[in-house]
């Protein structure tokens, strides 16, 4: 097929595709989707080898959020019955951290739910990244607190932070159609913050939410532009009791060809599969490690995700290994511009951690041979459009609760 010829060559190369390009992606049919993973596959472990870095989520404040995002649990009116509690205590969140670093994460994303911080929300994480690096110094932390005000992100680089997470999610089309209590442009001038201060930038997209393939391509280019390190593909999970509770768009093949596009506008960017995975692409997730580099280990915000250890056994069976801490993300050429950007330099800032040093990346993994992939896999049932509601289990467990974490 010219078209995965032509992306895989560039790919390998490091070369973003053109738009005609990235849209056709979107428009491959199913007949052809193993021949799509298997081109994004080979850029992938070009850039990537077999590796699969784990993220692991606390969300120290759950629900009470001002803002009104139509896909968001936590939302104001939201009627979805998830965990709402305020601040977690940072021995309380450093406790939840743990368990995730046990499981073999190497990174761990603090979240709070709200328009954004105040001083004293700052002091607070502040208080909780310090909890975290004292019980693991090597350890990546990344924040994700809404929009950020002048110097926050200064802050909270100076108290340990190694990455700062704000989503895009859509276009800036589309935008005021998920939201109107901020802006595109709020979003994008955190990320910019974020990246002035030397915090890699963690920004990605929400899938399923109605959107046209325009608004998926308009909303990959617009991140790579940014410069973001680390791409999160979010599949939308609809909650009952949220406006897009009946989005229900999304086919495991769908979601396949979207994580293939966003690897080849990316190719030596983290992309990671994040919220919905196993929602969406539930049986053909070990199809998805042939494109992404990168997933959220046990649960996520307010839904519960598959068991953790089912993650680490998926992660084996399917031929990858977890990514060690000592291992950089980010591909060399990458990690040496970041490098010098938390140096205080106008780049990229580094997704694996340190300091002004070089960040220890590994050279590129070399390419290799098409991927294998399991036809009987890429057979299972599509419900495009079916109501599958039975698949969203609100999390009830680890940080806000008594019950032990899964990871």
């Amino acid at each position: 097929m010219d078209l995965l010829d032509t992306l895989t060559a560039k790919g390998l190369r490091g070369e973003v595709p053109t738009r005609e390009e990235a849209l056709a992606v979107l428009a491959t049919t199913d007949d052809e989707l193993l021949d799509v993973v298997a081109a994004a596959g080979k850029v992938r472990r070009r850039w990537f080898g077999r590796r699969v870095k784990l993220n692991y989520l606390v969300n120290l404040k759950s629900g009470l959020c001002p803002e009104d995002c139509n896909y968001c649990s936590q939302r104001l009116g939201s009627k979805a019955e998830i965990l709402k509690y305020t601040w977690l205590k940072p021995d309380q969140a450093a406790d939840a951290a743990r368990a995730g670093v046990a499981g073999g994460a190497k990174r761990v994303c603090l979240v709070a739910s709200g328009r954004g911080p105040t001083d004293r929300d700052i002091d607070r994480v502040t208080d909780t990244m310090a909890a975290i690096k004292d019980a693991d110094p090597e350890v990546e932390i990344c924040v994700c607190l809404g929009l950020l005000s002048d110097n926050q992100a200064e802050r909270l680089k100076a108290a340990g932070a190694d990455a700062y997470n704000h989503n895009l999610n859509t276009s800036e089309k589309t935008y005021g159609d998920i939201t109107t209590t901020h802006t595109y442009a709020d979003r994008v001038d955190t990320v910019q913050k974020a990246h002035g201060a030397g915090l890699s930038a963690c920004s990605g997209l929400i899938a399923g939410m109605g959107e046209s393939d325009e608004d998926l391509v308009d909303v990959v280019f617009a991140l790579r532009e940014l410069g973001s390190d680390s791409v999160p593909v979010n599949f939308l999970i609809p909650f009952e009791g949220t406006p897009l509770a009946k989005e229900w768009n999304l086919s495991p093949q769908r979601c396949l060809r979207i994580l293939a596009m966003v690897r080849f506008v990316n190719p030596d960017t983290e992309v990671r599969i994040a919220g919905g995975r196993e929602v969406h692409l539930r049986s053909m997730q070990p199809l998805g490690l042939h494109v992404a580099n990168s997933i959220f280990l046990g649960d996520y915000l307010t839904s519960e995700g598959q068991a953790g250890q089912t993650d680490l056994d998926m992660i084996k069976d399917a031929g990858f290994e977890v990514e060690g801490a000592g291992e950089a993300t980010l591909p060399r050429h990458r990690a040496d511009i970041a490098a010098a950007s938390s140096c205080g330099t106008a780049a990229s800032a580094c997704g694996s951690g340190g300091g002004c040093g070089p960040c220890g990346g590994h050279a590129h993994a070399p390419a290799d041979a098409p991927v294998a992939v399991d036809a009987d896999a890429a057979a299972s049932d599509a419900s495009d459009g079916e109501l599958r509601s039975d698949l969203v289990k609100v999390r009830l467990r680890g940080a806000g609760t008594e019950l032990a974490p899964n990871a």
